[in-house]
């Protein structure tokens, strides 16, 4: 825990944080609804053994930032439990360091947590404070457009990058893949942008077609039509895959990318273009709602086969 309490040392004082580390509960005082997000990484599951421990950091809080983005929350506050086989010298250290430098950045401060020893796996709770009118995945309405932000695919092109699976000279293109893979950027100021123009919102984790079918599915069985030309790709991504069809499939089936994917009413296309701009963030109208069940995918207005859907952890 001491690791944990020094890198709270620089963070600013926050008025509502009444009691934060160092007792047996954090005390808070909360103005309005709060927005709580939890997620675990476990070793060989969702990060590598021999992973770089300030990527694990970063990563662990972004995963959770991802999901209170596409809420339209502001991040407020966390709860940390490390669990080890065993305390590596350095290790906290430099995991504090990774978790620091995201946390710093959105505003994140760490008011508890817990450290054990067991397999290696890292839990995270956050806390955040809501938007007066919160993204829900529930909301989305036939005839919506569907927007993505960013970019998918690069995460799963990363992750063959570290399996081995895939060879790339490019040094530069394979930097650019492995850090989309280790160290994610959540879309925390496109979300609470996007709050009360957006219909509704969910953070692509799972992979875009599986995460697509998880929002239609919360938003009473509506279906939806994709135009796959209009997928967004990097020069990295073509690099790494120049086959069309393996691009296709990481950026469908792939997973880890933690860009939101998001609806909104036609009529509201200006709106959703000025809230991208003011989260200066990329996004892609990628397709629309249908009120029959089931995705379509279409290449140039042809429909086409999908591919394995979901992510499948290593």
């Amino acid at each position: 825990m001491h690791a944990l309490q020094q890198s709270q040392q620089s963070v600013a004082a926050d008025p509502d944080l009444l009691l934060g580390i160092g007792d047996d509960a954090a005390l808070l005082r909360s103005h309005g609804v709060l927005a709580v997000a939890l997620d675990t990484l476990n070793e060989g599951v969702h990060f590598f053994p021999g992973t770089d421990p300030a990527d694990i950091g970063w990563k662990s809080l972004a995963v959770n930032l991802s999901d209170l983005a596409a809420m339209g929350a502001q991040p407020r506050w966390a709860l940390l439990s490390l669990s080890l086989p065993q305390i590596e010298p350095g290790f906290v250290e430099a995991f504090m360091a990774g978790w620091q430098s995201l946390a710093t950045s959105h505003g994140v401060q760490l008011i508890g947590g817990d450290t054990t020893r067991g397999p290696c796996s890292i839990s995270v709770t956050l806390l955040g404070q809501s938007a007066p009118q919160p993204l829900l995945r529930s909301a989305a309405q036939a005839g919506d457009d569907l927007y993505l932000s960013g970019c998918c695919g690069e995460a799963a092109a990363g992750l063959a990058l570290r399996r081995g699976d895939l060879a790339l000279a490019d040094a530069n293109a394979r930097t650019h893949l492995l850090r989309r893979l280790d160290r994610p950027q959540p879309r925390v100021a496109l979300g609470q942008a996007l709050a009360g123009a957006a219909r509704a919102a969910i953070d692509v984790s799972d992979g875009l077609l599986a995460d697509l079918q998880h929002l239609l599915t919360a938003s009473g069985g509506l279906g939806a039509e994709l135009a796959l030309e209009s997928l967004p790709e990097t020069s990295e991504l073509h690099l790494a895959a120049p086959s069309l069809a393996q691009r296709r499939q990481w950026q469908l089936a792939g997973g880890d990318d933690y860009e939101l994917l998001f609806t909104a009413a036609p009529a509201d296309r200006e709106a959703i273009a000025a809230a991208a701009a003011t989260a200066e963030t990329p996004i892609t109208r990628i397709g629309r709602l249908t009120p029959d069940s089931g995705i379509r995918l279409l290449q140039n207005g042809i429909v086409q086969e999908p591919p394995a859907t979901g992510w499948r952890h290593f």
